[in-house]
């Protein structure tokens, strides 16, 4: 697997020119505090229009919308576990948010996408396990799915970069 196909970058998600962007969404899909309220406030009022008719999302699973005012034409909507220690399912929970999110990604056609910090914010996920995750998850996929050329992990300060290098070094 090219290596160059992945990287952690820091970022406005908003604002990255992929095919698509993950949204770190809540169940309802109808936004909320930081990723989520931030890709919902750059793509306007239709996403939310949009995400009424999808009615939520699992924990784990993935849906997907068109972009509207984003420069990405897709957002893929995932939601992470809520940190609770680790003894819930959180990292099974956390790897599913990135399988679901990869598939949703091929069978729209797209080729390049990027992630936030998925459960890192107010879910409480430690950083530096979720990154962990979140490399191995798209490596896997990659391995065996041409189809996506690149994919970015958009990082939301130093320390989620730090830690998001650092699982790629590994």
């Amino acid at each position: 697997m090219n290596a160059s196909r992945i990287e952690a970058m820091q970022a406005d998600i908003t604002r990255l020119e992929v095919d698509a962007i993950v949204n770190a969404a809540n169940t309802s899909l109808l936004g909320g505090g930081g990723v989520d309220g931030a890709i919902h406030r750059a793509a306007g009022p239709d996403l939310v229009m949009e995400c009424q008719r999808l009615n939520g999302c699992k924990v784990g699973d993935a849906k997907i919308t068109r972009g509207y005012r984003l420069p990405a034409r897709f957002v893929i909507h995932t939601v992470g576990p809520v940190w609770q220690g680790g003894g819930a399912g959180e990292p099974e929970k956390l790897a599913s948010c990135y399988r679901r999110s990869l598939a949703v990604a091929l069978d729209s056609g797209v080729t390049s996408i990027a992630f936030p910090a998925i459960s890192c914010g107010i879910y409480g996920y430690p950083v530096d396990q979720a990154a962990a995750i979140a490399v191995r998850e798209v490596r896997d996929f990659l391995e065996v799915e041409p189809q996506i050329e690149r994919v970015i992990f958009a990082c939301f300060g130093s320390d989620v970069l730090s830690a998001y290098r650092a699982a790629l070094g590994a």
